[in-house]
């Protein structure tokens, strides 16, 4: 069966560059008028040409957000339960070069994390590893999932990427979604940045979100790492190419997007290409003009002030309160970090500030009897 991979060697990296940067006025209108925006429209809504449209782009989002997900906004966190990683990669915290002191969470103190969520008032949950497929492994999430699963209403996990198989037998454990972000989609900078381990295979990881689909996984979420290439703007079409090839083979699963910026770490890079406040905007509000009914997530790595400005526009779905080391709710561990959030406010305040916006916070997702497994 083919996968992405068939659509990615069409896609020629400088070429699409050149045709983004190439996008006019005319171009940015033609796309904010269209009725349901197509590849070329999310080109020239991406371009430099459309900075100068961002307030129109702005306020269709927000109108397209309203009208497809009404006032709610989801609310998760993530749980990282180990910072071991058998990779090598210039812009992670967790990178087995980087001398940080190594943990991977027992039974107990999972436990423990899992009571200190559920107090801040979470019911959706987001499990985070680094990659190391022996220690951290299939082994492991058949050992622990379970007994999370049944804290929590929605669970998700950002981990290495697995099997078809592997994935179809963590859906009977409870598993409802996977972010699992291409970081960039050039193939050459991807190989740059990626010095040892498995995650060295670029294609296996750009397959991952067709495994996904055809394991009949509820939710695939896409991101790439903003400033890992020379060309946001590029990376970016790249995953809206990516995101039609799932909607249209795998249209029984749900989508989302995320835009995440590089944030210091141990050992950290210096970005390749800035994106600046405004732009990011841009990005968010083309890609709900261009997705209008796909999710958009938004992350601890921005500002409490960015993030109270931009969510009422088109995000559905924000983290709060993230630690990114484990151990980080009930032992408040933080020299294990992946890296450093800059929105650390605490769960309610955030939920605050989106009442405020005359927003809906919601803390819970699904009930399992509704259909979700149970354990």
């Amino acid at each position: 069966m083919k996968s992405f991979i068939s659509r990615w060697e069409t896609l020629e990296w400088d070429d699409i560059s050149l045709r983004i940067h190439s996008k006019t006025a005319a171009d940015v209108e033609r796309a904010l008028n269209a009725s349901r925006p197509g590849p070329e429209d999310l080109m020239a809504l991406l371009s430099p040409a459309a900075e100068a449209w961002l307030e129109p782009m702005a306020q269709k989002a927000r109108q397209l957000t309203r009208q497809r997900f009404g006032h709610a906004v989801n609310l998760f966190v993530p749980l990282y339960l180990s910072n071991l990683c058998a990779n090598d990669c210039t812009y992670c915290g967790f990178s087995m070069s980087n001398r940080i002191r190594r943990k991977t969470l027992n039974a107990d103190e999972i436990k423990r994390e899992c009571a200190a969520i559920r107090a801040m008032g979470f019911d959706q949950l987001l499990l985070v590893t680094g990659e190391h497929q022996t220690k951290v492994g299939m082994d492991y999430f058949r050992q622990h999932l379970p007994a999370i699963r049944a804290c929590f209403s929605s669970l998700m996990m950002e981990v290495q990427p697995l099997a078809e198989e592997e994935y179809a037998e963590l859906k009977t454990l409870g598993l409802d979604g996977v972010l699992v972000y291409q970081e960039t989609y050039h193939s050459a900078v991807y190989s740059q940045h990626h010095l040892k381990g498995n995650k060295q295979d670029f294609f296996f990881r750009l397959e991952t979100p067709d495994r996904l689909g055809r394991a009949g996984i509820d939710k695939i979420g896409l991101g790439a790492l903003i400033g890992l290439s020379d060309s946001w703007r590029t990376d970016c079409f790249m995953m809206g190419e990516h995101l039609l090839w799932l909607q249209k083979n795998y249209w029984q699963s749900r989508y989302s997007v995320a835009f995440p910026r590089l944030r210091p770490c141990a050992g950290g890079i210096q970005p390749a290409s800035l994106m600046n406040e405004a732009q990011l905007v841009q990005a968010i509000c083309a890609f709900r003009l261009f997705a209008p009914e796909v999710e958009q997530s938004l992350s601890t790595r921005e500002s409490p002030q960015f993030r109270d400005r931009v969510v009422p526009l088109a995000i559905n779905t924000i983290s709060a309160f993230s630690k990114t080391q484990p151990g980080g709710y009930a032992e408040q561990q933080t020299e294990l970090e992946q890296f450093s959030p800059h929105d650390n406010r605490h769960p309610q305040e955030v939920a605050n500030a989106l009442m405020k916006a005359g927003l809906q916070p919601v803390w819970k997702d699904w009930d399992s009897y509704l259909g979700r497994v149970s354990q």
